[in-house]
């Protein structure tokens, strides 16, 4: 079974296919990709891994965790699961106004009443 692993703090300078070099020696590679900024194209710094078997992972942890890479010590281990991220629909939390208890946007102020004719 495949086990995919997180590689941090990664110098900028290191490809996807550095990456995948790099782990290649400890067995064999299913994907390698160093995660890119999508506005400005560069290295995030951290990257995954993922290898054919859990023994392989081992393997490359074992090897590889707090290496020097490109003049950075890199951290290796397992890869958590992705959390799903949650939707927040509308505008998000209102904030409450005084102590009517009326939350909202707009809301506060005070009554205005009716205008007196003298």
């Amino acid at each position: 079974m495949a086990s995919k692993l997180f590689i941090g703090s990664l110098s900028y300078n290191v490809t996807s296919a550095k990456l995948e070099e790099l782990f290649s020696e400890y067995g064999k590679i299913q994907s390698a990709e160093v995660i890119i900024d999508r506005q400005t194209g560069q290295s995030k710094g951290f990257g995954f891994v993922e290898m054919e078997s859990s023994d392989d992972a081992k393997k490359a942890i074992e090897g590889l965790n707090g290496k020097e890479v490109d003049g950075r010590t890199i951290v290796v281990n397992e890869a958590r699961p992705r959390e799903p991220k949650p939707f927040f629909g509308g505008m998000g939390s209102r904030g409450g106004s005084g102590s009517s208890g009326r939350g909202g946007f707009g809301s506060g102020g005070g009554g205005g009443g009716r205008s007196r004719r003298y």
